[in-house]
């Protein structure tokens, strides 16, 4: 019998996690996708700390209404002016055993737009 697929998931996970890995110049940006909410962090895997995260979750952006989608983009542009005020602006992508695609890829687009790149 095949895989199960959050079994699918973990073992994709953890070959991005082999390549990619954070540093206090480039940190890693995690996602993690729920049913619910979408979470992005910027880690710095050498000292193993988080310099700054958002979610569809936080007060400011819960607020807001509109589609998953529609959220991600924005938790997207909020990690972004985040990691803009803390001083960053390359990061390392990092999409958390999830395909590039819908909530994902939105959330990687808005952080664009507002100025990371990667």
């Amino acid at each position: 019998m095949g895989l199960s697929k959050t079994q699918r998931k973990y073992r994709i996970r953890r070959r991005i996690r082999k390549v990619s890995s954070g540093t206090s110049v480039k940190p890693r940006l995690s996602v993690f996708r729920s049913n619910t909410g979408i979470y992005a962090q910027l880690i710095d895997d050498v000292n193993g700390v988080t310099l700054a995260s958002a979610s569809s979750r936080d007060k400011s952006i819960a607020s807001e209404k509109g589609t998953k989608v529609e959220m991600a983009a924005i938790v997207g542009k909020v990690i972004a002016e985040k990691a803009l005020k803390v001083g960053l602006d390359k990061v390392a992508f990092d999409r958390g055993g999830n395909l590039y695609h819908g909530r994902v890829k939105s959330l990687a687009e808005g952080a664009r737009e507002a100025g990371l790149k990667f």
